[in-house]
Parts: structure tokens; sequence; C-alpha cells
């Protein structure tokens, strides 16, 4: 036989699962908030160590826990998946992004290369007319002097 009382053993089943029900609700006393519903992180609510919380003990408790995580772990996976779709959506926009900027950026050199080649065209038409020039001068204006 057990060697505590019935009203201890009752005492720490209520204490278990008033310690369940605030890490379900997100308002934890003793763990920080935001801590996942575990059942050794109910035993750490509850103020007990977490080898105190048995199926021995506690069996209706611990299926509860443990349903309770069956059901939002499958709602955790949802959610898991929309995080990984918006990751995958904000990857995309990055990389489109990042394209873009290549883009633009290669845009400008082909600009810039394209500028440097008018500047030395130019340049060498002018070297040509003038070499021009130097053979056949250009036609003076008749009759004023």
């Amino acid at each position: 036989m057990s060697s505590q009382r019935p009203t201890e053993a009752f005492s720490a089943e209520t204490r278990f699962r008033q310690a369940f029900e605030r890490l379900k609700c997100g308002q934890p006393k003793v763990v920080e908030p935001g801590t996942p519903v575990t059942q050794n992180n109910v035993a750490r609510e509850a103020s007990c160590d977490p080898s105190a919380l048995k199926k021995a003990r506690f069996p209706t408790l611990i299926r509860e826990i443990q349903a309770y995580l069956e059901l939002h772990n499958v709602e955790d996976h949802a959610l898991a998946r929309k995080a990984k779709r918006q990751k995958a959506a904000k990857r995309s926009l990055d990389e489109r992004l990042d394209d873009a900027l290549r883009q633009r950026d290669q845009a400008q050199s082909v600009l810039a290369s394209a500028n440097l080649r008018i500047v030395e065209l130019t340049a060498e038409v002018q070297a040509l007319q003038r070499k021009v020039d130097e053979f056949q001068p250009p036609p003076t204006k008749l009759g004023r002097h």
C-alpha cells in the first residue's frame, strides 16, 4: 500500500491539474510564459520534480495531458506548415528582389559601357574630321569680306 494519505494525493493531483490549466491558457506562475505544455513542464509549474507526475499515480491526468499534446501537436504542425509557406513566399520575394537588383546592375553596366563607347567614337569622329579638313579645307563663303 501507499504510505501517502489520499488527501495528499488529491492535493497533488489538484496542483498538477491547476498547473496544466495555467500552461494551456498560457498564464504560468512558475515557469516562463510561452513554455510548451509537456508532462515535465506541468510538474514544474506545480512546483514539483518532474518525476513526481507519474502515470501510475495520476493515470487520468497523464492521459489528458497526452490527449492535449496530440491535439495541439496537429495544430502546431499546421502552424509550422503555414510558417514554412510564408517563409518560402518571403524567400521567393527576396529572390525576386535579388534578381531585380542584379538586372538593374547589369543594365547600368551596359549603359555605362555604351556611354563610354559613344565618347570614344565621338573622339574618333572628331579626329577623322580634323584629318579630312587638313586635306580638303571646308568651303569658304563667297561674296562677303
